[in-house]
């Protein structure tokens, strides 16, 4: 491991990043470097320009799959190089807006009916209802849920935050009939 690799990993350390945010990070700096086959220390904005727009044209990455790298870079220049550059050098593409499909009651009541056990039906109502994540409705357990309140605790949600999701009260009642 490099000493700049090290240095990197340390400060994201230290900063407590999740895990797979300092192996993302890392792995998106060594693809940079090896683009350009030399060390990040050697490499500038032109560089990181020239780099963004290879991602963007040549590989085809959408404006939203660029946001870890550009990340991973600007971690990496200010923090750890102590470089004082500013967001002009670390430009975030726009993500095109794209509206929710919005399922009519028909639509929803005929998706929950196919489910064929009642837990599984369960599981994706409560989920469907609250608008959590697939991993924060696995992770549930029947003390999370308040029912008097229509609220539930979300432990380790999403950037491992403790949440509460409050339960649509207009989706269950119509759903469960």
């Amino acid at each position: 491991m490099t000493p700049l690799r090290q240095r990197m990993l340390h400060d994201m350390q230290i900063r407590n990043f999740a895990e797979t945010t300092q192996q993302t990070y890392l792995l998106q700096v060594s693809s940079f470097a090896r683009h350009f086959h030399r060390s990040p220390e050697l490499l500038g904005p032109e560089e990181i320009r020239a780099w963004l727009v290879y991602l963007r044209e040549e590989r085809k990455l959408a404006p939203g799959s660029l946001g870890p790298t550009i990340g991973a870079l600007r971690f990496l220049y200010r923090v750890t190089l102590k470089r004082d550059w500013s967001d002009e050098d670390f430009p975030f593409p726009r993500k095109p807006v794209r509206l929710p499909v919005v399922l009519s009651l028909e639509e929803i009541t005929a998706f929950f009916e196919s489910i064929a056990t009642l837990k599984q039906r369960t599981i994706l109502m409560v989920a469907y209802a609250a608008g959590l994540r697939v991993s924060e409705a696995v992770h549930l357990k029947v003390t999370d849920i308040d029912s008097k309140r229509m609220v539930i605790r979300v432990n380790q949600g999403k950037g491992r935050k403790c949440s509460r999701g409050h339960l649509r009260p207009n989706v269950l009642p119509k759903l469960m009939l």
